[in-house]
């Protein structure tokens, strides 16, 4: 399946099949000898909820929430006839997740309330200073505007990869590492991101709490008004909607498209 393309293996795992979720995900999840996706979707059972998500990076870690999975999930759960309509809950990492499927392909989900604000990080990185800005989502993120940033060139321009990997191993972000987003001002309310993720240790086509993550801090840098648009990597549009209140966001809202590529069989070893 694949959330703004951000891409995911998806198995209904409500039998427990899948026994040993982090090597079962670095072999899938290998664009060469598996299927090849960002990361792993189990749908489980829950006694609360519809169904629990876990999910698990490409390397087998598992380091929070994936907006863009649980957009994936939602629909994949919806498929399967088990949501019970268009409004549904279900559970992951702690935290109830309310969902709202708007048509086939378009799901909306009631993220957690930011935490963990924090602004203007002077972060030195080899012969430069770097200006960075971290908040959780429901994972870790950094979020760089490349305005702040002018040496780092422009969106197209920047170096990703290099830097990105750099930022997410620093010690400012230790011991779990962080998300790293480069962020461009486009309009009175709108951005465009690219994030290098931590787990897959690339540059990925889309990242949902990324973009929650870019779009708050935005809002605190730009003055924007909720909703906020993002374009990511892929060229799809995530909206962002919150309610604010100071430097405090709750009632955040994360709407984007969710497709199904493909369904076929892999052999478990």
């Amino acid at each position: 399946m694949s959330g703004a393309g951000n891409d995911f293996v998806v198995v209904d795992n409500r039998s427990g099949i899948i026994s040993d979720a982090p090597s079962f995900s670095r072999k899938v999840c290998d664009r060469r000898f598996g299927i090849g996706a960002d990361g792993v979707l189990l749908l489980e059972n829950s006694k609360t909820t519809k169904f629990t998500m876990k999910y698990y990076n490409a390397d087998g870690s598992n380091a929070g929430m994936c907006g863009n999975g649980g957009r994936c999930l939602a629909k994949f759960a919806f498929d399967l006839g088990i949501t019970g309509g268009n409004k549904f809950t279900f559970e992951a990492f702690g935290h109830t997740y309310e969902t709202y499927r708007y048509d086939d392909t378009s799901y909306e989900l009631h993220m957690i309330d930011p935490f963990g604000l924090v602004l203007n990080q002077k972060i030195q990185l080899h012969n430069r200073i770097i200006e960075g800005n971290y908040i959780n989502t429901g994972t870790d993120h950094s979020v760089i505007f490349l305005d702040a940033n002018i040496e780092l060139g422009s969106l197209t321009a920047v170096d990703i990869f290099g830097i990105g990997r750099s930022l997410r191993y620093h010690e400012v972000y230790k011991p779990l590492g962080a998300n790293i987003n480069f962020v461009s001002k486009t309009g009175l309310n709108s951005i465009e991101i690219r994030t290098y993720e931590r787990g897959v240790e690339d540059e990925t086509l889309a990242c949902g709490t990324g973009s929650v993550a870019s779009a708050i801090i935005s809002s605190l840098r730009y003055g924007m008004n909720s909703p906020v648009s993002v374009k990511v990597k892929s060229g799809e549009l995530l909206t962002i909607s919150f309610k604010r209140k100071g430097e405090a966001f709750y009632n955040v809202y994360l709407k984007g498209g969710a497709i199904r590529t493909f369904t076929g069989n892999y052999e478990l070893p």
